[in-house]
């Protein structure tokens, strides 16, 4: 059983989904650039809702939707988003990417900020948990997929923000460019400095414009963070 992870501001329950609240949703939901005041944002594949949530901290956006395509996850994205203080601007799909996507383009509806903390590991391996490799691999939701659903849906000056293993950054950069978004802003996240760069933290408009690229390391050691990484996530976590 799965405890709650309690945030400064909302709980998110975990029992349910096979995707726990982690480091990268968390530095997402922070690092997202929100400044230009988006009405509507779209969080692709919710886990638990804890992206949507920081987002809803944050913002005072008015519709804030999540779409999610394990039962299970969905379920908990709900809970979650009920239990919270804006339980009124927060709500959940039940499809995948692809369907919802084609839905909003053929309403002619679209966000003005979108964020995705998508299924990774594009090599032959999964697991034997079928829901963790639902919403950890590829086969759900490729890139190109994500790309193409995000470029149908984004506003024409909305902003979609992911985050991927480094090594996927520059091939995710180039297909990113055949939809028409354009890299802005680039975070490569290392744990310690001792150790290689694991995260691209990344944002894209369909406005081609120089990169501002930045550079964040969460720990000097075991459990001491960063001034730039407790900055980061000082509004959420209770212990920071």
């Amino acid at each position: 059983m799965s405890k709650p992870f309690h945030f400064k501001e909302f709980t998110v329950n975990q029992d349910k989904t096979a995707m726990k609240v982690g480091t990268d949703g968390v530095l997402l939901g922070a690092w997202s650039t929100i400044d230009f005041f988006p009405d509507t944002i779209l969080d692709i594949g919710s886990g638990t809702g804890v992206i949507a949530l920081i987002l809803a901290q944050r913002s005072d956006a008015m519709a804030i939707d999540a779409v999610e395509v394990d039962e299970n996850a969905y379920e908990q994205t709900v809970e979650n988003f009920e239990n919270s203080d804006w339980a009124d601007r927060l709500y959940c799909y039940n499809a995948t990417f692809q369907e919802f996507s084609e839905e909003i383009a053929e309403e002619q509806e679209n966000y003005d900020f979108i964020v995705s903390n998508p299924p990774f590991y594009t090599d032959d391996f999964e697991t034997s948990d079928s829901a963790r490799n639902k919403a950890r691999f590829t086969s759900s939701l490729s890139f190109e997929e994500l790309l193409k659903g995000v470029a149908a849906i984004l506003s024409e000056n909305g902003v979609f923000s992911t985050i991927i293993p480094f090594k996927e950054e520059a091939d995710f950069i180039e297909l990113a460019k055949k939809h028409h978004l354009h890299a802005h802003r680039i975070c490569r996240v290392q744990g310690n400095k001792n150790v290689e760069i694991k995260r691209s933290l990344l944002a894209f408009s369909f406005q081609p414009s120089a990169i501002i690229e930045e550079h964040l390391i969460i720990e000097t050691e075991r459990h001491q963070y960063t001034e730039a990484y407790i900055n980061l996530t000082k509004d959420f976590y209770l212990k920071m």
